[in-house]
């Protein structure tokens, strides 16, 4: 019998990185769409700029300093697309381009490329464009030259409840950024991503079970129950929670760790939209829960067989 010694992994499967990516993109469609149906024209165009910028920074990365070319992994598309789709329509052009830029650069090829990356690279790219220029980031408005208007978020820290209905909310019928103001949408993508088995169903259940029960609890404006909904259907909640937590690179491996993963990103969402400066949590709740996976797996990772109680794989 002869032993061969390789390197893992040692069980392969059909599942190749372009295919989990088109998979990401072909979920995104039906809230791409609402997107442009909603805004326009120009909300295609940040989508554009912001995925040409995010393919040509890691392009020029890999050209410049003579690495294996990597775009084919449809990763920084992924990147891009998501980034744009938590911008709203009247934000500047050039953020898209900058955002998209800044979070192929910093978040992932400086931390060694697709599966280093420590923080979801679109959220970097958000949290970036939040420091440097907040006005335009949480400036929302119905088409590009309108007059902006207080998102359903917005009004909840006042606090009362939106003037929008909450199945307006659900079908996309208010203002918000471009990819999450329709959560059908965003739910439809959701389906399609199991089904594909492309991501569990473990974290973005979590995270939207911890903020709605914290917000039935905590409710300030209304009935608890429709507190609950406008906090689910509000925001970036159901984007995040769905395409955002659930990258493979930044969260927990282990079934009990994604579940705690979940859990206290819900819980910090509502944290910070009860006690933050501004009033959307989910950008700033996923990447400092990102900060704390290594911790998560360490202590949720099973016992090696035939060892004690508190060893750990």
């Amino acid at each position: 019998m002869k032993l061969t010694v390789a390197s893992s992994p040692h069980i392969r499967g059909a599942f190749k990185t372009s295919r989990l990516m088109l998979d990401v993109v072909i979920a995104l469609m039906p809230a791409v769409s609402v997107g442009i149906a909603r805004f326009g024209l120009r909300a295609l165009l940040i989508i554009l700029i912001s995925i040409c910028a995010s393919v040509i920074t890691e392009l020029l990365y890999c050209v410049l300093l003579k690495k294996r070319i990597t775009i084919i992994d449809a990763s920084a598309i992924v990147t891009g697309l998501l980034l744009a789709l938590t911008l709203p329509v009247s934000a500047p052009l050039w953020m898209s381009a900058a955002g998209a830029a800044f979070a192929i650069l910093f978040a992932k090829m400086l931390f060694g490329g697709l599966g280093q990356n420590i923080f979801n690279p679109a959220l970097i790219g958000r949290a970036f464009l939040m420091l440097i220029y907040p006005v335009g980031i949480t400036r929302y408005a119905m088409a590009p030259d309108a007059v902006s208007q207080a998102t359903p978020l917005h009004k909840m820290v006042m606090p009362s409840l939106p003037e929008e209905s909450v199945l307006d909310m659900f079908l996309g019928f208010c203002p918000g950024s471009i990819g999450e103001i329709s959560a059908l949408a965003l739910l439809i993508g959701f389906a399609y991503l199991l089904v594909r088995k492309v991501i569990s169903w473990r974290i973005p259940v979590f995270v939207m079970a911890s903020s709605a029960v914290l917000s039935l609890i905590f409710a300030k404006a209304g009935s608890p129950i429709e507190w609950m909904l406008y906090t689910l259907f509000s925001g970036g909640l159901m984007l995040g929670a769905i395409y955002m937590a659930t990258d493979y690179a930044t969260s927990p491996v282990t079934a009990k760790g994604q579940m705690l993963y979940g859990a206290l990103i819900g819980a910090l969402i509502v944290l910070f939209r009860y006690f933050g400066i501004y009033p959307e949590g989910v950008t700033y709740a996923i990447l400092l829960s990102n900060a704390l996976v290594w911790i998560i797996d360490r202590y949720t990772a099973p016992r090696r067989f035939g060892t004690g109680k508190g060893a750990r794989t």
